[in-house]
């Protein structure tokens, strides 16, 4: 017999191919699992020579031992004609098989898992042309030289991202790492690149050096390096010289296009003061605080002047203006002007530029909305979605297309609208503050709380976040929190007058009146003139229970006319109406109020500037004991097919829907909704409840036995909150 035929009689071939094939596999399984499991690094090693000892021993065994029905018996010992032998043979070989199975499932689907959980950029999640361009570091001893190595960096990003087949994470969500010492590897996954572009910029006297580094993230390999060394004489040259040589070389790298790829610069202005002015306003302007606005605009007006040709600086002015309009700091038809001819200058040079043509755009048409227009948001929203289509990764016509959704009261578009700009740029605290307050507009509360958070997480000095968060919580009546958030907000941003100016109006509307003050006096000291300002006059008027003062507080504000910034104008309109309703003298306001505004309530005009038009529905109050019947009823049809015409459903608004039930006088069905949508929200919504229910056209539905329980149940909740305050307000004077 050959030595072949005897290995093959005595199973040696079928014990060494299912210890190969076993000993592979556990192989894979251990050095997997065990760095897992914390295990050292050697661990996996010495498995990996465990099971190479193995074989020889494992080989040498199998010639003289023999696996049967009994046990393991020597091989001189065994009947291999026995039928019990041979079907032990077969069921070696199944069990070998199918242990082979398992652990090849075992192993697949630990792989599985282990790459959803921890595979890097650059294997299976993320494209192999994605790359993140981390801020250029600064080696040089002047810090004053960081706008250099930003700017190289800008310039980067742009000419990068003009490369279609490239893939590059976003501005903001790659300088949310400038100054981390994180692994490429960590940051890589973070932003879901294959590929992260570093460097650095070293400055001394009239040279500078700058090392460029491409990394693969996935093992760490550098796959293009190189050194640049020049001579200061046009450092913007050199910026568009080295972002050129580097952008072709990842052009080749990752893209396998040749040197002749055209690249677009993108600074443009080559004066480095004022681009190190643009530079500052961009980080100032980073937590859309007043102080940071208003230094963002001193910074690039400063830029324009040393550079008046300065369309970026330009673009992003206009911009700051929208959020100084939507912040208060800046009056609303004066910036809007100020807008649309910044951004009619950029276009003449720039008319493609997709910033500047949507904020034009967005400007012109609250001019047209506020004229009366119905047509122009609708307009608008049409536009920018174009926009937004052509040009997927800026995200300033995204969150401006988000505005003209809101405005139409289309608030479910906003959402899909800003989760695709965040998946492009997931470390921008304002796509994320847009992002809660879109939850907020659709009352998703918690989802609300969670963007809002995360935002805070990655920009801290954020005011308009922190007094956000405090307004959810005030939707379940934690007053408490709300109040610290307002004070957050306060201590991030002491030059805004809005934010005290809120507080003292809830501490007002409260009845702490001697608390309210003490915010309001910070009003007067920062805003004295302002439409806030208006409104405290007259909050405070009615928490006093001042009549006088505070008709006198409202007519004011209509003859100064007001901006309607936080319903304020159609406050002052409201309460002279109602208590006009009151005082039986209807006739004689409404001649007072057509005087100072005329056509004020004529609803029928259809080129009635929107600011009146906000405030006509106030009329039905005082029209319904005025008015034949079915007068009413017209009035009320038309100026709901008019709310509807700006996208608006009154019925929308629980307290707007009492309302209407009441005039249509369907009482029961008026009662119903103010029980289970009125009454069942905290008190903290709904601080004008008793001036509500005291009005005339109420009486029916005031007098019905559950509307009074609700009431006092308001009571009891309003009582207890002010207590909660003023334990509040004392522990923090104490702890002064």
């Amino acid at each position: 017999m050959s030595l072949i035929s005897e290995l093959r009689r005595r199973n040696v071939f079928r014990v060494a191919a299912a210890y190969l094939v076993v000993g592979w596999l556990l192989t894979e399984v251990l050095t997997t699992i065990l760095p897992e499991l914390g295990a050292p690094d050697w661990a996996p090693r010495a498995v990996i020579l465990i099971f190479a000892f193995g074989f020889v021993p494992a080989v040498i065994l199998s010639w003289f031992y023999e696996v049967t029905p009994d046990g393991i018996k020597r091989e001189e010992d065994v009947d291999r004609e026995d039928p019990g032998q041979r079907l032990a043979t077969r069921r070696i070989d199944a069990v070998t098989i199918a242990i082979a199975i398992v652990l090849i499932i075992v192993v697949g689907l630990f792989s599985a898992r282990y790459t959803a959980d921890d595979a890097t950029p650059g294997e299976d999640l993320v494209s192999a042309t994605s790359i993140a361009v981390l801020p250029f570091v600064n080696m040089s001893d002047d810090k004053d030289n960081e706008y250099f190595s930003d700017g190289l960096t800008e310039t980067l990003l742009h000419m990068l991202a003009q490369m279609p087949d490239l893939q590059v994470a976003a501005r903001t969500s790659s300088f949310a790492f400038k100054g981390q010492n994180k692994p490429v590897k960590e940051i890589a996954s973070a932003l879901e690149v294959a590929h992260v572009l570093e460097g650095s910029v070293q400055r001394a006297g009239d040279r500078v050096r700058v090392t460029a580094q491409l990394i693969r993230a996935s093992d760490g390999f550098h796959m293009w390096s190189q050194n640049y060394d020049r001579t200061l004489d046009d450092i913007f040259a050199i910026q568009d010289e080295i972002a050129g040589e580097v952008g072709k070389a990842l052009s080749r790298s990752l893209l396998g296009a040749d040197d002749t790829t055209p690249l677009v610069a993108g600074v443009t202005t080559t004066n480095a003061d004022a681009y190190d002015l643009f530079m500052q306003a961009r980080r100032e302007r980073a937590t859309y605080s007043y102080g940071g606005l208003q230094a963002a605009e001193d910074l690039l007006k400063g830029a324009l002047l040393i550079d008046p040709d300065f369309t970026d600086a330009k673009t992003e002015l206009a911009n700051s203006y929208i959020h100084q309009i939507e912040t208060g700091l800046m009056d609303r038809r004066s910036a809007l002007a100020e807008i649309i001819a910044i951004t009619d200058q950029v276009l003449a040079m720039r008319p493609e530029d997709p910033v500047a043509r949507a904020t034009s755009l967005y400007a012109k048409a609250l001019v047209l909305a506020e004229q009366g227009d119905t047509e122009a948001i609708p307009d608008l929203a049409a536009e920018l979605e174009a926009i937004v289509e052509e040009s997927p990764g800026i995200y300033e016509p995204r969150v401006l297309l988000v505005r003209a959704y809101t405005a139409l009261r289309r608030n479910e578009e906003c959402i899909p609208v800003l989760e695709a700009a965040i998946a492009q740029d997931k470390y921008n605290p304002a796509l994320l503050y847009e992002l809660g307050t879109a939850h907020m507009n659709l009352e998703n509360w918690n989802e609300a709380r969670t963007a809002l958070e995360r935002s805070l997480e990655i920009e801290p000095k954020q005011p308009n976040a922190y007094s956000n968060l405090g307004v959810i919580a005030l939707r379940s009546g934690d007053v408490v929190t709300l109040v610290q958030q307002f004070l957050n907000a306060i201590a991030v941003d002491p030059k805004d007058h809005e934010l005290p100016g809120v507080m003292a109006q809830f501490l007002y509307d409260l009845g702490l009146v001697e608390i309210g003050d003490d915010f309001r006096r910070r009003v007067e000291a920062l805003g004295p003139t302002s439409t806030i300002a208006y409104q405290l006059d007259l909050r405070r008027a009615r928490a006093l229970g001042d009549e006088v003062a505070g008709a006198e507080a409202a007519r004011k504000a209509i003859v100064d006319d007001i901006e309607n910034r936080r319903l304020a104008y159609t406050e002052a309109i409201q309460y002279l109406v109602r208590k006009a309703v009151r005082d039986g003298r209807v006739e004689e306001e409404f001649a007072w109020l057509d005087a100072q505004s005329p056509g004020i309530f004529d609803i029928d005009n259809a080129e009635t500037p929107l600011k009146q038009r906000n405030v006509q529905g106030i009329a039905l109050e005082a029209w319904i004991g005025l008015l034949p019947r079915a007068e009413l009823i017209r009035r009320l049809d038309v100026l709901i097919d008019l709310a509807a015409s700006y996208g608006f459903d009154p019925t929308t608004n629980a307290e707007t829907h009492v309302d209407i039930l009441i005039m249509r006088d369907d009482i029961d069905a008026a009662i119903d909704v103010a029980l289970n949508e009125v009454f069942t929200e905290s008190v903290a919504m709904h601080f004008n409840w008793r001036e509500t229910y005291t009005q005339p056209h109420y009486a029916t539905i005031a007098a019905d036995p559950r509307i009074q329980e609700a009431m006092r149940r308001w009571e009891e909740e309003e009582a207890s909150m002010r207590a909660d305050l003023e334990a509040f307000f004392a522990d923090l004077q104490a702890a002064r």
